[in-house]
């Protein structure tokens, strides 16, 4: 039997879903691979912006994977590098733009992070690692998963640094007020940066220690 004759893998086989679900616990790229870390510390005191910036980091490596696989047979080899970045660079100044119109008080807040994007190990890794050698549709759904498992981690951090720091979740009061009356004071430490990179440290701590077998076995 031919191999054009053999039925087609499903979209969202077991192997295809793998890509997704992975990159959430035993591949996370922050907890397990340690990347992305700058950003981790960068913009997790307040939660809105880490939303805005898993969101933007989610379009940008889901988009940037498949087209670095639609264009992957085309590609010079000495200048891979190169594409990669031009094809990053493109799709952070769409978003950038996309931030600016629609959330621009946000887009202040993050500042120059959002271009930093461009240099964020996890996307370069992901489209040389990945979307060089695949089809698009595994690119994509390998683009979600990392970019999904880097965001998770991301709201984490910031959801306790803004919940502890500043007793608010998207700048809503959530400490009640008697709790003030009665002498709790909001923990300044956690809205510094050394904060934010013990968080991470105890986040990554926790999660290897519940999954290490696995990790291993992975």
């Amino acid at each position: 039997m031919s191999t054009e004759n053999k039925a087609k893998e499903p979209l969202f086989s077991t192997k295809n879903l793998k890509l997704i679900t992975k990159q959430l616990n035993l591949s996370n790229p922050i907890t397990v691979q340690v990347l992305g870390i700058c950003s981790a510390l960068a913009v997790t005191a307040k939660l809105m912006p880490a939303i805005v910036m898993s969101i933007s980091v989610l379009v940008v490596l889901a988009a940037s994977n498949v087209v670095i696989a639609l264009l992957r047979k085309g590609i010079p080899p000495r200048i891979r590098i190169i594409v990669q970045l031009v094809v990053i660079a493109t799709m952070v100044i769409l978003v950038d733009q996309v931030l600016k119109a629609f959330v621009y008080d946000v887009s202040k807040q993050l500042s120059v992070f959002v271009g930093l994007i461009i240099t964020n190990c996890i996307i370069m890794g992901r489209l040389e690692a990945f979307a060089m050698s695949n089809k698009p549709w595994p690119a994509f759904l390998d683009g979600i998963g990392n970019a999904l498992g880097y965001g998770v981690i991301l709201v984490m951090i910031a959801f306790l640094r803004e919940l502890f720091g500043s007793g608010t979740l998207l700048d809503f009061r959530i400490i009640p007020q008697g709790f003030y009356d009665f002498g709790y004071v909001n923990n300044g430490l956690m809205i510094l940066p050394p904060m934010a990179l013990i968080t991470v440290g105890v986040i990554i701590w926790v999660q290897r220690y519940y999954t290490r077998e696995l990790i291993e076995e992975n």
